[in-house]
């Protein structure tokens, strides 16, 4: 029997969970599919020390670690422990299985592991059950920068609000708030192009996507989008965006408003009701995407309406600010209304109040979790820098549109100046054709004129009558003359764009030229070293869950990473035998804590959960000696 004292004793029991729930039998199975790239390869050592690598960059975090370079300086014995080994893996040898790991495709081996692993752990309890719901499932994207001088495809990290280069990644959770799968792309891929890729490999995985409500925030708002996936057999849940509605009038069928949520005096601030919307296809000309809403009235947060219209015989009401006994009055108040939080759909049958509270649980099942455990974990810390060039997809974007226009412009001119010319003939001829009516216009008003004086008539009546004929002749005229304006502008207008369009044509050259001049040569990362250990922070925060619900007591049904971490990395007492590991934890200073260290050790004996190596283990507070109360129990006595 041996007996040693260990630092982060209590993180045997994340190693009997993983054993337990077949992680480790599915990682050792995705890393032996890996062949090796290289005759000396890590991957051709024996199945423990695999097991030992593998272990090693899976509790990482639990050593207060977020990347392999940490361990140059790691003192630690943490991972000593939860390894098997009397000293954890240094830096090189940890790196070097990780890069050829990397490069024997484990990323996508590993991939396929976690999300099999995933399902089967928390779709086992759902099986039992007579009727199985069709799943649901949060899928949200993750941008984490990265710092590098060469230029790399950049997206906007919405921590800070800035357009950095970096790694894309879609995380896919179930509606109890597992982190089920992950995927990493490029740092300027969209979510609608990551969403269905990251359900395509969990179905690959094994799990069941078969009519699956996917919630998705604002940026998955796209109507081919939407469509598609409706077509497919799936009803999304997202958000509109506030540019594609304008008040209620832009809902219809809308239902009587309800209450929803109240404060704590009992108020309502919140009413629901449920409406309809038609969301405008841009690929299909006048067809619309029929979509059901559950409209939130935020009762709190009121904002401008638009004014109705000025009644014009209303006195404006201005000041009269120059007058001595001006005093000043309260301007009017601006009409509000109350803030609309559309929540839509693409079921066609729904409960308003059942679909707001799915879409609002989107924060605690999602948010919350990639706060709570996953950056803890060390999600946002990059692992791996190698980079191949590629196609610059900036430039190409701008060169694609300069071509774009460029062409356009090339068609446009000729056709312009076609027009243009037509006009200016068709001008000269109307021109010459009003002159020549408009002489004989006037040569028969003179002529009429002269048969009035002929005839004897009063100089007065003469006069009214040359008035009345000229008047009528320049209204004939003044028609004619202002088709030949018409043409005339016309043909400016024309010979306005031609020119317009040749030097747009030099401008556009010189952008395609300087554009070509200032490209840089863009890189794409590899991602695969970091998808690995992205997988391991998902394995590691889906063992941490799972222990929590198995083994603490009901008060840690909520418990993030920082409050579930001090128990994990517990030192103690290790006896070892042939058949058991008993553990004795060192107790906490603090009393509540120590009898939570009690449940959890007597639920983990109740469960008699084993370690790899088949041992059970077995935990137990461990009892500190008080020196004072020593010494008067020996008076007493």
């Amino acid at each position: 029997m041996e007996t040693n004292v260990e630092e982060g004793a209590g993180g045997l029991v994340l190693l009997a969970a993983a054993h337990e729930t077949g992680l480790l039998c599915d990682l050792e199975t995705a890393i032996a599919s890996c062949e090796p790239t290289t005759a000396r390869s890590l991957l051709s050592s024996s199945p423990r020390c695999l097991r030992q690598l593998m272990l090693t960059l899976l509790f990482l975090p639990l050593g207060g670690l977020h990347r392999t370079h940490d361990l140059r300086s790691y003192t630690g014995n943490v991972l000593a422990v939860v390894t098997g080994r009397s000293r954890a893996y240094g830096y090189c040898h940890t790196e070097r299985f990780l890069s050829q790991l990397a490069k024997a495709n484990g990323s996508e081996a590993l991939t396929t592991t976690l999300g099999s692993w995933t399902a089967h752990l928390w779709e086992e309890g759902l099986q039992d059950a007579g009727e199985e719901a069709a799943p649901c499932f949060y899928i949200d994207g993750h941008r984490k920068p990265v710092y590098a001088d060469s230029l790399i495809p950049r997206g906007l990290i919405g921590r800070t609000g800035k357009i950095l280069g970096g790694r894309a990644l879609v995380l896919l959770h179930d509606e109890h708030g597992h982190p089920r799968l992950a995927t990493t792309s490029r740092g300027d891929q969209h979510l609608t192009v990551g969403l269905p890729q990251v359900l395509a490999r969990y179905e690959q995985a094994g799990g069941k996507t078969a009519h699956a409500r996917l919630i998705v925030d604002r940026e998955g708002m796209a109507a081919p989008f939407l469509r598609d996936l409706a077509e497919a057999g799936h009803s999304i849940v997202t958000l509109l965006k506030t540019n594609q509605y304008e008040g209620l009038t832009s809902f219809t069928d809308v239902g009587e408003f309800v209450p929803f949520t109240h404060d704590r005096k009992g108020q309502v601030i919140r009413e629901v009701a449920q409406a309809c919307f038609a969301l405008a296809l841009p690929d299909q000309k006048d067809q619309v995407l029929p979509l059901r809403v559950a409209l939130i009235r935020d009762l709190r947060r009121q904002v401008p309406c638009a004014p109705p219209e000025a009644d014009p015989n209303e006195d404006p009401g201005l000041p009269a600010w120059w007058r001595e006994n001006w005093q000043a009055e309260p301007t009017k108040v601006e009409p509000t209304t109350a803030k609309l939080i559309p929540i839509v759909t693409t079921a066609p049958h729904i409960d308003a109040a059942e679909l707001a509270q799915t879409y609002i649980r989107r924060w605690p099942l999602q948010e919350n979790v990639i706060r709570d455990y996953l950056l803890p974990l060390g999600l946002d810390t990059n692992h791996g820098y190698g980079k191949t060039p590629v196609p610059n997809s900036e430039v190409s974007k701008k060169r694609a549109t300069l071509e774009k226009r460029l062409s356009d412009i090339k068609q446009w001119a000729p056709a312009a100046r076609e027009r243009s010319s037509k006009a200016s003939l068709r001008y000269t001829r109307l021109r010459k054709e009003t002159k020549a009516k408009g002489e004989q216009r006037y040569r028969v008003l003179d002529e009429q004129l002269q048969k009035l004086q002929a005839q004897g008539v009063s100089p007065s009546q003469w006069k009214a009558e040359r008035t009345r004929l000229q008047a009528e002749a320049e209204r004939e005229m003044q028609e004619l003359w202002q088709r030949v304006s018409a043409v005339l502008e016309t043909s400016n207008k024309e010979f306005a764009k031609w020119e317009r369009y040749c030097r747009e044509q030099g401008d556009l050259l010189r952008a395609l030229e300087d554009l070509a001049a200032q490209e840089r040569t863009m890189y794409e990362l590899d991602n695969r070293k970091d998808h690995i250990m992205t997988v391991c922070k998902l394995a590691l925060a889906n063992l941490a869950m799972w222990t929590r619900d198995q083994c603490f007591p009901a008060s840690y049904a909520h418990a993030t990473w920082a409050r579930l971490a001090p128990f994990f990395q517990l030192p103690g007492t290790i006896t070892s035998s042939r058949h058991m590991v008993s553990v004795q934890l060192r107790p906490f200073h603090d009393r509540q804590y120590n009898r939570d260290l009690s449940l959890l050790c007597q639920r983990v004996n109740e469960k008699q959960l084993h370690l790899p190596d088949g041992r059970l283990l077995l935990f137990q507070v461990q009892e500190m000696a008080r020196p004072i109360l020593h010494q008067q129990q020996r008076l007493n006595a």
